[in-house]
């Protein structure tokens, strides 16, 4: 049998999170051991489930749920993502400018498949969330990165941002909170964004999925709110702030001037209509989650779960001889800095498979995430104190030896 080439667009695409190290580990389960996966943002493994109140709504609701739904979405689960863009501060956005989809990941692909063409530049953040980057690839796009400044809480470099701007550039990718370092983006870095995607007739494209996970009183300023006639699409989903990421609910939303992106969201519309619908039993909880948006607010103060988690790992990274943070400020992860010196790394995906092989604790390198240096790697926080103890306690002793081989 003839061997089946490769497809040229994918030598080129990199999903790194789910790559050769988790590979590794996979085939060490297989084995027999015992892995703790520190990869992946999925809250149910680590004890954190859905509200009661979704539980009961998925319950109630799958019963009555249809074969399909409109190619955009169950109406009044639009309905309710329109009035939640109406809570964040964006103006005008109704039904017709909502689509539902299997994820955030699938949303994400439609809206970059009906954007680029082959030679198309978008500016995305470094370290980004890989998704974009492979995506955009794989659309026959090209990715520029613009810098995340690390002594700067990971903000955006706005000087950066305005020098890697061409003439082929069609968009520019915001995600925040930001994943993986946990930024939250001020309104005046966020103006100023806005301003650069206005003066170069940009698309804006705004990746909010953890807006409703933010510490101890923060305020998430939504993009779009800021945006005015800039063309803006913003993708949010219940996955991580309702804690139901295996049943895919995400979502997009337009706003701003659709005069100028009437061809794109011709496609759109198309993209949509060809995968028929989104998975309806998902949607159908949209509409109640979206009525109490914060439920897992207590999560997030000084005393809840997830917030004494993030300042434990925080406070044990920076006293871990050749390792340092900067204090997440929302979601799941923290993006720590090596001292590639002292620990003689060259290669941080050899690092992060170095420790899965030693230590048995999945992570993921900061090359996944588009860093161009091998001196970061990313930590989920979502296992429990004592468990976040424990694992902190495998790489303080991995690393008062490890020096990486040549």
């Amino acid at each position: 049998m003839r061997e089946i080439r490769k497809t040229t667009k994918l030598d080129n695409v990199g999903y790194d999170i789910r790559g050769p190290v988790a590979d590794e580990a996979t085939r060490m389960t297989d084995e027999g051991i015992d892995i703790i996966s520190l990869n992946t943002g999925n809250p149910a493994p680590f004890g954190l489930y859905a509200p009661e109140f979704i539980e009961d709504a998925i319950s109630t609701d799958i019963k009555n749920t249809e074969g399909y739904s409109d190619s955009r979405g169950l109406y009044s689960a639009r309905k309710a993502i329109a009035d939640y863009a109406k809570f964040k501060g964006i103006d005008g956005v109704g039904t017709s400018d909502v689509y539902t989809g299997n994820g955030v990941s699938e949303m994400i692909s439609i809206a970059l498949q009906a954007l680029l063409n082959d030679g198309d530049e978008i500016l995305l953040p470094t370290p980004d969330y890989p998704l974009w980057t492979s995506v955009a690839t794989l659309c026959g796009g090209r990715a520029v990165h613009y810098i995340c400044d690390e002594e700067a809480g990971w903000l955006p470099d706005i000087d950066d941002i305005k020098r890697k701007v061409t003439g082929k550039t069609r968009a520019i990718v915001v995600i925040n909170p930001n994943n993986p370092t946990g930024a939250l983006y001020p309104k005046e870095v966020l103006e100023q964004i806005v301003k650069i995607a206005e003066q170069n007739d940009l698309v804006l494209f705004s990746d909010e999925v953890y807006d409703r996970l933010v510490f101890n009183g923060e305020e998430h300023i939504s993009t779009a709110s800021l945006s005015g006639d800039v063309f803006t699409v913003t993708l949010n989903g219940l996955s991580k702030s309702h804690m139901i990421a295996g049943f895919r609910c995400g979502w997009m939303s337009f706003s701003g001037n659709r005069k100028v992106a009437k061809n794109y969201i011709e496609g759109i519309n198309m993209l949509a209509s060809m995968r028929l619908c989104a998975n309806v039993p998902a949607q159908s909880v949209i509409a109640r989650a979206l009525s109490d948006p914060y439920s897992a607010k207590h999560l997030l103060q000084p005393g809840g779960r997830i917030y004494e988690q993030m300042d434990l790992i925080h406070a044990i990274v920076n006293d871990i001889p050749g390792l340092s943070a900067v204090r997440p400020k929302a979601g799941f992860y923290i993006f720590p800095k090596i001292d590639t010196k002292r620990f003689n790394i060259t290669d941080d995906e050899q690092f992060v498979l170095d420790f899965l092989r030693e230590k048995h604790v999945l992570m993921t390198h900061g090359g996944g995430f588009n860093w161009p240096k091998p001196d970061h790697f990313r930590i989920v926080y979502l296992p429990e104190v004592g468990e976040l103890t424990r694992i902190a306690d495998k790489m303080r002793s991995f690393l008062s030896t490890y020096k990486q081989e040549v």
